[in-house]
């Protein structure tokens, strides 16, 4: 019932001082006890240590008993041996009552050494009679005068010197492994436990969803393993320390052997590195089947980022794919689709190589028995679906755009064939056709040219439309029925003309009789059939060759032409002579011409509808993009490089947005029903139409930011909403071919209202639009000047800017240095400016494969109150000559051409008197 009582463990460590005063010794075979006992975790295969919880030093039995080698000598029994021979009965008393009333083994027998003192140990018999039934005990107690009688009962080979025995026993050395033992079964029961709590973290743990967090969960769990198997090599090294201590005299001495103390400690000993050796193996196994899983969770997590990064792509590359849904109207057309084609298959290789790359690995992943194999494969299968779906959209994309290709090639063949055809009509003779062999060879001529329809591959409308039939919209459809019909026409005008001029050749003439000439028939006197008045009428015509003449005889072309495509057929242009008498009849091909006022009335409505078009697509680039920066549901798309820089990439968009939407649109609105007014109009607006210029010098970096960010979600995200079929910067070069424009307008608008009214307002309004063109085209070149230390912008209006070749001249110079410089021209972008002239040298930078940008790197300026001009130097009509200071610089400057020398010059002079006639 006592041994039964939990209590907390007792160690020797917790009784050492006790231990030391030796208190109590146990002997190797048999329990003897001296004066005290005390319990002991350990030995005998107990693991469990209890208190008496009774008198003095209460554990000091069973202490002693548990650490009895061997159970079955437990059990047969203990003897004490209780030495009191210095003490008084009452100490013997007090032994005899703690044995009797808390020894937990089975005595044997109590040996009692009485006090030596007579009075002492006569007390002792008297108290022994008398509280005998006291001590309650079942064996008989023997008290015994001295150790000589001891040695009656116990072989002096089983006591120790203490009591006259021969037992070699080493108190201190059995009390320091004890200590070590009990100190290392302490270390493996807290390293199994630390074993078991990790194990149950580990087995708790659940597995992250993401890369990072899976990554940090390796790491952690890798740290804490590592700790944990240094812990155990700490533990199986003390434990291998603590065998060779107790083994050290066997290992000092062949002939030395182990008591059975010393036997036992190294059986406790070698049991407890068992057990941490099978607490390893077991661990081990353990965090080998967990770390393959948390490896397995990275992989998977690893795989699932890259394939949402993949897909991502895919799907980017599967809508941009989708857009190319025009198969072109025309050869360009279609050659441009094909190399934007090709180019998104180059763009699409690396995203579809990724994917393919990371099938692969997904394919491993399987065959090394991952076990989320049903999370993988079904995204396998996706990548290689629309890596094959973009494969054969792709094919299927190639395949039409080269059936359309060659469906214009043929139409264009065909055109052209028809053209030829016509000028060669045209261009036939009708005097030559007159005569049989003439006819012959106008005949011989067609039929020569009827041949080479084969070389065409001109086939008939059933056969094109079963060919193209996949193809055909109703714009190819309309445009292939013109061309078809043209064939048919010119076909039918080959038919005529055939006819007619194989009657000219089978037509028997009555052979001409020579006659000779009559001797008043000098060379000198005119025919009579010339004396007839020829005033030739130079016009010229346009006639629609709907139907062809009735006969070669007919008509006499001239021999000036000019072929042009019209709305209902072919045109040609004719320069023929009309003569106003004779009896020959000359074919007049001609049209009545446009009516004037009609023809300024479609390219007013061509300015206004385009000016409509115009500011509905500057509206939607305000909306569709600009805004667009500022949602709060886009930003994540929006690249860092593209951060608050919504003014560079715009410019000042929306201020030519809000002039031609509330102003400029309303006001050439009104010049529908007065088409006068528009020369008016653009003077009128001729200060506000200088923000283009500002657009314009803003270009350049607004090009350089889109090379840098244009492939950015965010703009592919903007366009698909819009659902425009063209990127940003195509709608940011809007403005810049809108001021251009109008120049064209302008000048279409002149040559229908020479000597009307309103005509020099137009004249005025088209230099106007000419002005700003120059100036923005200037200001573009001005922005790039590199190097100047001054300020650009505060030297005025640039007047001119070009590129010269240039000799200089210097006085102060040595004069083989000026003499290599005479000889040696340099190329120099000059900057005229009111008060400066500026030399730069061009430089033409790549921008990451784009189209080279020029910049103008500073080298010399001259003031233009201290230069002289002179023109033609040597004679040459292209130089002119500048000279600075008194001519201590002089500057030949070389022009590509006499105009623009004479265009600098004449402007130069300008500034030169102005500048004069300011000083007077």
């Amino acid at each position: 019932e006592i041994m039964q009582q939990e209590i907390r463990p007792l160690v020797a460590v917790d009784i050492i001082e006790q231990l030391h005063r030796q208190f109590a010794i146990l002997s190797a075979s048999t329990p003897v006890a001296c004066h005290e006992l005390r319990d002991c975790y350990g030995g005998c295969g107990c693991t469990a240590v209890r208190s008496l919880g009774v008198g003095l030093f209460p554990c000091n039995p069973i202490y002693l008993l548990w650490i009895f080698c061997s159970l079955e000598a437990a059990s047969i029994g203990f003897v004490i041996v209780i030495d009191r021979r210095r003490d008084k009965w009452s100490a013997v008393k007090a032994s005899l009552t703690r044995i009797a009333g808390a020894f937990p083994g089975n005595l044997q027998l109590v040996f009692v050494l009485r006090p030596s003192r007579f009075i002492q140990r006569a007390i002792a018999d008297i108290g022994i009679k008398l509280y005998r039934d006291d001590f309650k005990m079942k064996v008989p107690i023997i008290m015994l005068n001295s150790v000589s009688d001891l040695h009656g009962y116990i072989d002096k080979s089983q006591l120790t010197r203490e009591l006259g025995g021969t037992l070699e026993y080493g108190h201190s050395q059995w009390i320091h492994h004890r200590t070590a033992i009990e100190n290392f079964a302490m270390t493996v029961k807290t390293t199994a436990q630390m074993l078991q709590s990790f194990g149950t973290d580990l087995a708790e743990t659940e597995l992250p969803n993401d890369v990072q967090c899976t990554e940090e969960l390796l790491s952690s769990h890798m740290e804490q393993h590592n700790k944990l198997k240094d812990e155990l090599k700490l533990a199986v090294k003390q434990g291998a320390t603590l065998l060779t201590c107790i083994r050290e005299p066997v290992t000092r001495s062949a002939t030395s052997k182990l008591s059975p103390d010393e036997l036992e400690n190294v059986a406790t000993v070698e049991r407890l590195l068992a057990q941490l050796d099978e607490t390893e193996r077991a661990f081990d196994q353990f965090w080998s089947k967990h770390h393959l899983k948390l490896e397995q969770c990275l992989q998977l997590r690893h795989f699932e980022q890259d394939f949402r990064e993949v897909k991502l792509a895919l799907d980017n590359l599967m809508e941009t794919q989708a857009v190319f849904t025009d198969i072109g109207d025309s050869v360009s057309r279609v050659e441009h689709l094909l190399k934007e084609r090709k180019q998104l298959e180059e763009k699409g290789q690396e995203p579809l190589e990724k994917a393919q790359s990371l099938a692969v690995h997904g394919d491993q992943l399987i065959q090394n028995n991952h076990y989320a194999i049903d999370s993988i494969r079904p995204k396998c299968v996706e990548l290689r679906r629309i890596c094959d779906d973009f494969a054969n959209e792709t094919k299927k994309q190639y395949d039409i755009l080269g059936k359309s290709l060659e469906l214009h090639k043929q139409l264009d063949k065909a055109s052209q064939w028809c053209e030829a055809g016509i000028y060669l009509l045209a261009s036939q003779a009708v005097d030559k056709c007159q005569t049989q062999e003439g006819a012959e060879t106008a005949l011989c001529d067609i039929e020569r040219f009827l041949e080479t329809a084969k070389d065409h591959q001109l086939v008939n409308a059933k056969e094109f439309y079963n060919q193209f039939d996949m193809i055909l919209t109703p714009e190819i459809k309309s445009n292939a029925q013109r061309v078809l019909q043209k064939l048919e026409d010119v076909q039918e005008m080959f038919d005529k003309r055939q006819v007619s001029l194989k009657k000219l050749a089978a037509k028997q003439t009555r052979p001409v009789q020579p006659v000779a000439p009559h001797p008043e028939s000098s060379p000198k006197r005119a025919s009579p059939k010339s004396t007839r008045p020829a005033t030739l009428a130079t016009n010229r015509r346009s006639v629609e060759m709907s139907s062809p003449p009735k006969s070669v005889s007919d008509a006499e072309l001239s021999k000036k032409k000019n072929v042009k495509k019209s709305k209902g057929g072919i045109k040609i242009e004719v320069m023929h002579e009309a003569s106003q008498g004779g009896s020959s009849r000359i074919l007049v091909m001609s049209e009545s011409e446009e009516n004037l006022s009609t023809r300024r009335s479609h390219i007013i409505n061509e300015l206004i509808e385009t000016e409509r078009v115009y500011v509905e697509e500057l509206q939607s680039i305000l909306e569709g993009y600009a805004s667009e920066m500022d949602n709060p549901d886009l930003i994540h798309l929006i690249p860092t490089a593209l951060a608050n820089k919504k003014e560079v990439l715009f410019g000042n968009l929306s201020e030519i947005y809000e002039f031609h939407n509330r102003i400029f649109l309303k006001e050439l609105e009104n010049c529908i029903e007065n088409p006068e007014l528009l020369g008016r109009c653009f003077l009128k607006r001729k200060e506000d139409l200088q923000i283009y210029e500002k657009y314009c010098q803003n270009k350049l970096r607004s090009e350089a930011l889109w090379r840098q960010c244009g492939d950015s979600l965010f703009f592919q995200e903007c366009q698909r909403k819009l659902d425009h079929k063209l990127s940003l910067d195509a709608y940011l070069l809007k403005p810049v071919q809108r001021i251009t424009k109008y120049q064209l307008l302008l000048k279409e608008m002149l040559k229908c209202s020479k000597n009307s009214e309103g005509t020099a307002e137009l004249e005025e309004a088209l230099a106007t639009v000419l002005d700003i063109i120059k100036s923005a085209n200037d200001s573009m070149h001005q922005i790039a000047i590199t190097g100047y230390e001054g300020d650009v912008h505060e030297l005025g209006k640039l007047l001119l800017q070009g590129s010269f070749n240039v000799w200089t001249d210097h006085k102060k110079g040595h004069n083989k240095v000026k003499d290599l410089a005479r000889f040696k021209p340099m190329q120099r972008h000059l900057f005229l400016y009111a008060k400066i002239l500026l030399f730069c040298k061009k430089r033409e930078e790549n921008t990451d494969g784009h189209e080279k940008s020029p910049s103008y790197s500073f080298k010399n300026s001259l003031k233009m109150s201290t230069v002289g001009i002179t023109e033609n130097v040597k004679g040459d009509n292209k130089k002119f000559e500048i000279w600075y200071n008194g001519r201590e610089e002089v500057y030949i400057i070389q022009a590509a051409s006499v105009e623009l020398k004479n265009t600098w010059v004449s402007e130069i002079r300008k500034v030169l008197t102005g500048q004069l006639e300011a000083c007077r």
